[in-house]
């Protein structure tokens, strides 16, 4: 409601109750649960109409505004979970319950990597200035799940080691890091000759990447090869390591060497009261980067053969969270339906998809459910999510799961 999906008849509904009919007895969370009043809340942000088209978007996105005929946007999401926990496992996964795959992790076993000097799944974590950030990322919406190791994704921090242990210790130099890796390599050869445990060999080849990250990381960190125009197009804080500025740029030139999934998560887009404030600083924080890599990677003739997916894991509430004032408001969680946009890799630029009731609170037309999202990627990336399967304890697993998931084909070019 605040950036993509403009509902102007909220604007006469602003502070009157969510009608019983709309609302459809769903269950809200316990933040809410206890409220005798769901008032409905009109976005007091402006949005305008850009693109070709004349696409909706918030002025809290001007630069994102500017990449509108580049995007599709998908208001028609929805999803199962109203809680962080379960759902940012849900939309990594394709499960509530930990321990699955994640989407990166099903990518590097299915399709592997480019470059052999860097992992083919990479996760990038930044911190918002929105609001306090009590939302962890939680270590299992990048996991391997049941894959082997090697398919975990690898977590890159902010500052002189993007990665623990990478560097040598004081006193050690390469040849002899180079000793020890190999005396290693022969005795795990042996263990691998005695119990055949194909983990053996993942830890091989991790130890090998690790060696081979001592040379590469450096040279991928150090944008000091990037000419001005590109750090001005990414704003003032790309320069800040472990910025979402910073990471987006880290992004195109992972995607350049061959990095077959980055994953770029921002924290603290958890408006449940002062949202005015608070959504201003996150989107201060994304928007010109975003539209920067999209940018960016059109400019390079990148952004045919690789697909950007921009969202979160569930939608807000229209319904005020805590006290309703002239100037103030929170939203809480909402599942039925939210917004994600997607860029290049196949995707149909420039197009809406789903629609909204006039409450921003059901789905009235072309509903894509997690598991359609995620088909829709693969599908992208030339996998049948069905056919796309690993045996674990007798079952076929999948990313999509069991239940029925579709290909959204009317977003495809």
């Amino acid at each position: 409601m605040e950036l993509f999906d403009y509902k102007p008849k909220l604007q006469a509904r602003h502070g009157t109750e969510l009608p019983d009919s709309v609302r459809g007895g769903q269950r809200i969370t316990g933040m809410t649960s206890w409220q005798t009043s769901l008032p409905c809340v009109a976005s007091m942000f402006r949005l305008q109409q850009h693109g070709a088209a004349g696409r909706w978007v918030s002025e809290l996105l001007p630069h994102t505004a500017s990449i509108v005929d580049d995007i599709c946007v998908i208001k028609s999401m929805h999803t199962e979970a109203i809680n962080h926990d379960p759902a940012i496992t849900f939309i990594n996964t394709g499960n509530q319950q930990p321990g699955k795959p994640s989407m990166g992790s099903w990518l590097s076993y299915g399709i592997g990597c480019d470059t052999q000097n860097l992992p083919a799944y990479v996760v990038l974590v930044s911190k918002g200035t929105g609001r306090p950030v009590s939302q962890p990322i939680p270590a299992r919406v990048f996991s391997n799940g049941f894959l082997p190791s090697n398919d975990q994704g690898v977590r890159f921090r902010a500052g002189k080691d993007p990665v623990l242990f990478l560097s040598d210790p004081p006193g050690m130099d390469r040849a002899s890091r180079r000793r020890i890796l190999d005396g290693l390599a022969r005795l795990n050869g042996i263990k691998s000759e005695d119990y055949g445990d194909p983990e053996i060999h993942a830890r091989i080849a991790q130890y090998e990447m690790a060696y081979r990250m001592q040379t590469s990381l450096p040279e991928l960190t150090d944008l000091s090869s990037e000419n001005s125009h590109t750090l001005e197009m990414y704003g003032p804080d790309v320069t800040k390591p472990g910025s979402y500025a910073a990471n987006c740029l880290l992004a195109r030139r992972m995607a350049e060497r061959g990095v077959r999934f980055i994953q770029l998560f921002h924290r603290g887009w958890d408006q449940h009261d002062n949202l005015p404030k608070a959504l201003r600083l996150q989107c201060q924080d994304t928007d010109q980067p975003t539209a920067a890599l999209i940018h960016d990677l059109k400019q390079r003739g990148m952004l045919d053969e690789t697909l950007v997916i921009w969202g979160g894991e569930f939608g807000r509430t229209v319904y005020c969270q805590g006290k309703l004032t002239k100037d103030d408001y929170g939203r809480d969680h909402h599942s039925r339906c939210f917004t994600t946009w997607l860029s290049g890799g196949g995707v149909r630029p420039g197009i809406e998809y789903g629609e909204t009731d006039d409450y921003c609170y059901n789905i009235v037309r072309d509903p894509v459910h997690v598991h359609d999202l995620n088909a829709t990627i693969l599908h992208c990336l030339g996998i049948d999510h069905e056919r796309f399967t690993y045996r674990f304890k007798g079952l076929a697993e999948r990313l999509t799961g069991v239940e029925p998931a579709s290909v959204v084909h009317d977003i495809l070019t």
